[in-house]
């Protein structure tokens, strides 16, 4: 009986190039007003969290991005990462992340050290 190869489970994804890896949020099932919607006319969401973003993307100060900021993306060409069946994780080009969502402005480093 010939003994099976157990591959390792991926722990960890990292994106490489002008890429972020953002895990996507749940789509709605309920409107504002609380009325719950079938399965078949849910909310299509765009939003999600960065979970790990490129080096390459992180050198780059025309990218704000951090780990876990909350962004808007157009979904057109994410791609969907496979590794465990709940998972809602997206490999998704740095031009496609449209917005970030902010609590407070974050001040250009620049701006302070003229002072």
């Amino acid at each position: 009986m010939a003994a099976k190869t157990r591959s390792k489970p991926i722990e960890y994804v990292e994106p490489i190039g002008l890429r972020v890896l953002v895990r996507k949020d749940e789509p709605k099932r309920e409107t504002k007003g609380g009325i719950a919607l079938p399965d078949q006319a849910e909310i299509p969401t765009i939003t999600g969290r960065v979970v790990a973003i490129s080096a390459q993307v992180d050198k780059d100060e025309d990218f704000p991005l951090r780990r876990y900021d909350k962004i808007l993306f157009h979904p057109k060409e994410a791609i969907p990462v496979d590794f465990e069946s709940d998972n809602h994780l997206f490999v998704i080009p740095i031009q496609d992340v449209v917005a970030v969502f902010r609590r407070e402005k974050i001040e250009n480093s620049e701006s302070q050290d003229d002072d």
